[in-house]
């Protein structure tokens, strides 16, 4: 016997959605949380943070090519593809905020210049400490953007191809988030088997991405 169809309005299917993110999001925080062995409170917050958001970006980024490869409908945005992407980008900037108080507390400028005890000719960090903050609110800036505009109102006011052409910087975001984590667990000299699953994710991804343009390019999407 089949199931009747779902009478939900496409609103109503869309909170439904957001309400398992939500949930999906509150387990993988709290599981990541038990995971590590770690007792400070803004530690675990900025790791916890910081997993999930690439996850859901990066999954964000397959949705697309995923239809492309399946030969599914793919328009310009998907309430799917932007609520991934909402979501980890909310979250991207819950980490960036509380990762700003957890290795200088009280001295957040001191993750983007040298102290007075570092004297260099040049103040600006240019170590790897450095490249890892600056890449982390490089890609947090982005995401400002990105949700700023992921909304019916601004895709109408912008016209498609224009707000399609500003929401591609998530690429870009999200390559600066992963560039981030991997410089922030080398740093830390964390189990190189979490740098080993954030590349061959990111690999996964880029992948899904070659493979769905090549489809598109032969005409065969």
């Amino acid at each position: 016997m089949t199931a009747p169809p779902s009478r939900l309005t496409p609103s109503a299917r869309r909170v439904r959605r957001n309400l398992a993110l939500g949930a999906l999001v509150i387990v993988a925080l709290a599981a990541i949380v038990a995971a590590l062995p770690i007792k400070d409170a803004l530690t675990l917050a900025s790791m916890s943070t910081a997993y999930v958001a690439t996850a859901l970006l990066l999954a964000c980024l397959m949705v697309g090519p995923l239809n492309v490869l399946r030969r599914r409908p793919n328009p310009v945005s998907t309430h799917l593809r932007r609520d991934l992407g909402v979501w980890g980008g909310a979250l991207a900037l819950a980490h960036l905020a509380v990762g700003l108080n957890v290795h200088l507390r009280g001295r957040p400028w001191l993750y983007f210049i040298y102290g007075p005890d570092q004297p260099h000719r040049v103040p600006i960090r240019h170590d790897l400490f450095g490249f890892a903050n600056y890449t982390g609110l490089a890609s947090g800036m982005v995401f400002v953007v990105l949700l700023a505009i992921s909304n019916d109102r601004a895709l109408r006011r912008l016209g498609t191809t224009r707000w399609k052409s500003w929401q591609r910087w998530n690429y870009a975001a999200t390559a600066l988030l992963v560039a981030h984590g991997v410089a922030f667990q080398t740093i830390e000299k964390r189990t190189i088997g979490v740098v080993i699953v954030c590349l061959a994710a990111l690999v996964l991804t880029v992948g899904l991405q070659l493979a769905a343009f090549s489809m598109v390019r032969r005409g065969d999407g």
